[in-house]
């Protein structure tokens, strides 16, 4: 049975180095690129959802720590998967702020903080207030009250903010490098610019504020139809993470619009599966982003990727990249 003895105890083969792995740090790597400063080689990362939101904290530290071993990857995106706590009120969308909304996650990063044992920057995912609100309820929800109600759903995603940032805090407490923070609902489709500005804009640059001075707080832009020119330049984030796979702005275009660090290069719905000359030619053009450039992918690559295949990509990228 797992208890946090056993897990002190056998967090050290989480820091087990691949063969042939070269002597600079993980953390001393994304250091270097955090600094401007070319590394050995440029690091790299990716990350999917455990499915564990049911389990407590300690397990899913586990899965996060034996994943990030099993794959070499030089950066810890801690998936945050566990749900909002509802209101006590009739309506979903009577919420007040709480200290602690993600306790199990708190337990989850202490852990992974002792298990990391300095060696890997690791950030917290969050994702923003507008989409936990549609998980408090639904999108058809949100978007009802906002057409109905506006002031009674910006009321709510304040409270949602400030929750969040109440978190973040607490996390950053427990030695976390940031924030990941993930915007998935400006896009066209979803919500005009102005729409976003009014209703999503506040809330996210709140949550964001409550890391901006640590090391690597980082804006997910999330979709196929993102406004990403909204977000290049005025945010409270070093690091952008994108799919320009997706919304079709080159690493070599993003680097000219964006001095900060750009986590991307990888199509996340294949690079799990793509060839060796597939993989390469994604990293050899994301290559322009450097050296200010995290080999990443856009967004989570399929929860079903199996192993042998992460073990794959995982070898080519510390090849390659």
């Amino acid at each position: 049975m797992l208890n946090r003895r056993g897990f002190i105890a056998g967090a050290a083969a989480a820091l087990a180095p691949a063969s042939g792995q070269s002597q600079m740090t993980p953390k001393e790597r994304v250091n270097r690129v955090l600094q401007g400063k070319t590394p050995d080689r440029a690091p790299f990362t990716f990350w999917h959802h455990f499915k564990d939101e049911k389990l407590p904290g300690l397990k899913h530290a586990a899965s996060t720590l034996d994943f990030q071993r099993r794959f070499h990857l030089d950066i810890v995106k801690v998936m945050s998967d566990y749900p909002y706590p509802k209101g006590g009120g009739a309506q979903w969308h009577q919420l007040k702020e709480v200290k602690s909304p993600f306790p199990e996650q708190l337990t989850a990063l202490e852990l992974i903080r002792d298990g990391l044992a300095g060696q890997k920057h690791f950030l917290e995912t969050l994702f923003n207030p507008w989409n936990v609100a549609e998980k408090l309820s639904s999108k058809e929800a949100v978007a009802a009250l906002m057409r109905e109600k506006p002031q009674a759903l910006l009321d709510a995603l304040e409270a949602i903010a400030r929750s969040q940032a109440n978190h973040v805090r607490a996390a950053l407490e427990l030695g976390v490098s940031g924030i990941f923070l993930a915007v998935a609902n400006a896009q066209t489709g979803i919500l005009t610019p102005a729409e976003y500005a009014r209703f999503s804009e506040p809330f996210d640059r709140m949550v964001l504020a409550a890391a901006k001075d640590a090391p690597m707080n980082t804006l997910h832009l999330h979709g196929d139809k993102v406004y990403a020119e909204r977000f290049w330049q005025g945010w409270p984030a070093q690091v952008i993470n994108y799919s320009a796979h997706e919304i079709k702005v080159s690493p070599s275009e993003a680097r000219r619009r964006f001095s900060g660090v750009l986590m991307c290069g990888l199509d996340h719905r294949s690079a799990a599966t793509a060839s060796a000359a597939e993989v390469k030619a994604m990293v050899d053009a994301a290559r322009a982003a450097g050296p200010k450039w995290i080999c990443a992918p856009g967004c989570s690559v399929p929860d079903e990727s199996t192993d042998k295949d992460l073990l794959r990509l995982s070898r080519q990228l510390s090849a390659s990249s």
